[in-house]
């Protein structure tokens, strides 16, 4: 058996560091592939009072304006319209907690209420 020299030990190294690189990279598509993320439910309607806060949720009806990150929801608090989005995840945040996802609709305007501390939501422009 031939002696094994430095450069022969340092490319089955290499080599095999790229097999295991290559395994490693490749397992969590494969697994993903098989296993389908499911579709999102649709948020459910809401109407309360919150905090001494009306706060509302229902599909979007018609006047939406056109880049709809809500998916066609709308949340309104005291009338106003509050901008939420739903994120990849499925989690929702809102223009005023936009750092806090929560998992509905209408946590994200409880969240939006407790944040603004009384403070009237003022109408955001659309573009």
């Amino acid at each position: 058996m031939p002696d094994i020299t430095r450069r022969r030990a340092l490319a089955a190294t290499a080599a095999l560091a790229a097999t295991a690189t290559v395994t490693t990279l490749a397992a969590p598509a494969a697994s993903a592939a098989g296993h389908p993320m499911p579709m999102p439910q649709p948020p459910e309607n809401f109407d309360e009072v919150y905090k001494g806060r009306r706060i509302q949720g229902r599909p979007m009806s018609g006047g939406g304006h056109h880049h709809e990150h809500g998916g066609g929801f709308e949340v309104l608090i005291d009338g106003v319209q509050l901008h939420v989005m739903r994120n990849a995840d499925g989690s929702w945040i809102s223009i005023v907690s936009h750092y806090d996802p929560v998992t509905t609709p209408r946590a994200a305007a409880r969240a939006a209420v407790d944040e603004l501390q009384g403070a009237a939501l003022l109408p955001f422009p659309a573009n």
